[in-house]
């Protein structure tokens, strides 16, 4: 079932054209990924997906409501992780508190931080921080995740604690778009990958078809990762 779906999206920032005519589709169940160059329009793209953006023309067609998990969490700081994760569901969805609460729980187990739900953002490091803004998303019950660099703001010793979280999310299959710098990742994860470059899908297809691409400006951007 096709959860998502762009056509003909452009979008401009004055005179600079950042999406040129993207046309995409999500599958339930999917793992998407989408690289590229900095510049090439793969945050834009994100934030028209989500709504923090308006095409200037196009289609976005979309079965049910859809999560963002920010590159530097965007937890309100005055908030307990608890009440980070459980305020919109209980205020925007109206949802009961019980229930929300019991949700919010398990996802904090499920992120292994249960004995954390009363710390604030400056108490945690930068992963748990991002492992409660994942459970933040997740509380809302979207339909599809979208993940914006969600490593970017990390240093290496913690991106891996995340890119285990995304992992063991799209083993319960749970509808993810993921825009990464972590080739390896996007490669192992992904059942389809996009790769842009100035505004434009240049390649697209599997993880195999995509590294594989003779496509000149993919085969810079690999660099050695495509010899390797």
């Amino acid at each position: 079932m096709k959860l998502f779906e762009m056509k003909h999206i452009k979008k401009s920032f004055g005179s600079l054209e950042v999406l040129k005519d993207i046309s995409l589709e999500v599958e339930e169940g999917e793992v998407l990924s989408i690289i590229g160059p900095s510049g090439s329009g793969k945050s834009t793209l994100l934030r028209c997906a989500t709504g923090l953006e308006t095409p200037d023309s196009g289609e976005i067609i979309k079965q049910g409501d859809v999560g963002l998990v920010f590159q530097n969490f965007n937890l309100f700081p005055h908030f307990s992780v608890l009440k980070n994760i459980t305020d919109a569901p209980i205020k925007v969805q109206k949802r009961k508190k019980d229930e929300v609460y019991a949700q919010a729980r398990k996802l904090l187990k499920q992120m292994g931080l249960s004995d954390r739900e009363n710390a604030y953002p400056f108490q945690l490091s930068g992963g748990q921080q991002q492992r409660v803004s994942i459970a933040r998303a997740l509380c809302m019950n979207p339909k599809i995740l979208f993940f914006d660099e969600p490593t970017s703001a990390l240093d290496p010793e913690l991106t891996g604690e995340i890119l285990k979280v995304i992992r063991d999310l799209a083993a319960e299959h749970i509808t993810m778009v993921i825009v990464t710098h972590e080739m390896t990742f996007a490669r192992d994860i992904s059942d389809h990958i996009i790769f842009m470059d100035k505004g434009l899908i240049a390649v697209e297809g599997t993880p195999q078809e995509v590294f594989a691409s003779d496509h000149v400006r993919m085969k810079e951007f690999l660099g050695k990762f495509h010899q390797g």
